[in-house]
């Protein structure tokens, strides 16, 4: 007597699909298929992996995305409560007895100012404007450092403006990254978020040269953007100074037969000065009369090129809001004075920091190309204004 197994449907069904399955791996892979063979077990994984990566990689970028700009941010957060504790103790320490209570709520304050700029739907008139909104900010901030420190004197007071100016922009920059953070962290927008990633190495380079920043005006040192005011203030030693505008002086000179006015913010106090409006009052009101304008200013460099390398062109060598460089423009453009630049090539970095040896060491060749200039572009007897464009911070004159 034989026993046989009981019929069950449920089984038969399932081996029948595993042997549909079995053959349409071989009409895919176009042979038999061999289970001892483990590449075949490798194409069955992946081809298992692949529609899993196709919902879910984009969410697992964004993750990733999102732990790479969390540890920038934290860096950022570092830099910007650093700079502003930094701030803090200066105008405790440096002028300590003209600090009647605790600076930190100034400070404070101080780091969240800021200037809305007037409406350009209508283009003129919108240097004049913004003249005026410049001047009163700066004014204002100046009043609000004289507040805090009263008896602070002018250098001191220049230090402190430029600290804060730097903690206000690393406090900016914080806030702004940390912005679009959490926006890229709530809608999961990989628009945004890959975005920011790309452009992150370059704000903490920016974010680290404005922490170097505060270190040099701490200590009321030179630094790169001031290589035109040293070279000038150079060529003024012992000569007598008079005021031209606001934070700007000027001196009279003659080179070879040429007289020479030479203008420089007045330092050593951490000042840009007002050289349009200088350029605009001696040759507007005071009836001067200048043949050629020579302007001295550090540029930005490009990747592969030097730090301290010069170069000549034609132009306003001077950058900012555009406020200065339209009044130059404006009033050489009115009395058809031609206008030489003389550059010093250096990075953001260098510019805002203390100041390199190399672009130390280039004063004297840039002042051997301002006389080479003014030789080859004036005769004798005509006049030449020379100007030392940058923030003249510990430059004296």
């Amino acid at each position: 007597m034989s026993l046989s197994a009981p019929f069950d449907p449920d089984k038969d069904n399932q081996m029948s699909g595993f042997s549909s399955f079995l053959s349409q791996l071989e009409s895919l892979f176009g042979g038999d298929f061999d289970f001892s063979n483990p590449m075949m077990w490798i194409y069955i994984i992946s081809f298992a992996i692949i529609p899993f990566f196709m919902l879910y990689a984009q969410k697992f970028q964004s993750r990733v995305i999102l732990g790479e700009i969390s540890k920038s941010l934290l860096k950022l957060k570092t830099m910007k409560e650093t700079a502003r504790k930094e701030s803090i103790d200066y105008v405790k320490t440096a002028v300590r007895t003209s600090v009647s209570n605790d600076p930190a709520a100034g400070v404070d304050k101080f780091l969240e100012y800021f200037t809305i700029m007037p409406v350009d739907l209508d283009p003129f008139g919108i240097v004049r404007k913004l003249d005026h909104i410049m001047k009163t900010r700066d004014d204002r901030l100046h009043a609000e450092v004289k507040k805090m420190c009263a008896d602070a004197n002018d250098l001191e007071v220049s230090k402190i403006e430029n600290i804060l100016e730097a903690a206000t922009a690393l406090n900016m920059i914080y806030k702004i990254v940390r912005h679009f953070y959490l926006m890229g962290k709530r809608t999961t927008s990989m628009f945004v978020l890959v975005q920011l990633q790309m452009v992150m190495p370059l704000l903490l380079e920016e974010a680290e040269a404005l922490q170097k920043a505060i270190y040099a005006f701490k200590r009321g040192q030179p630094i790169g953007d001031g290589i035109g005011p040293m070279v000038v203030g150079k060529m003024m030693l012992g000569k007598e100074k008079k005021l031209a505008a606001k934070e700007t002086v000027y001196t009279e000179d003659e080179y070879k037969g040429r007289k020479l006015y030479l203008v420089k913010a007045e330092g050593p106090a951490g000042t840009v000065g007002r050289p349009g409006e200088a350029i605009t009052r001696l040759a507007g009101d005071l009836g001067m009369k200048f043949d050629i304008i020579v302007m001295i200013d550090a540029a930005l460099k490009l990747e592969g090129e030097r730090t301290g390398d010069i170069a000549e062109g034609i132009g306003a060598a001077i950058g900012g809001i555009g406020v200065d460089k339209y009044q130059i423009e404006d009033a050489v453009t009115r009395l058809d004075i031609p206008v030489y630049a003389v550059i010093v090539k250096q990075s953001v970095q260098d510019a805002i920091t203390i100041m390199r040896k190399e672009i130390a060491d280039a004063s004297e060749k840039v002042r051997s190309t301002v006389y080479s200039v003014i030789e080859d572009r004036a005769t004798e007897g005509q006049s030449v204004m020379v100007i030392g464009v940058g923030n003249t911070m510990g430059v004296g004159q």
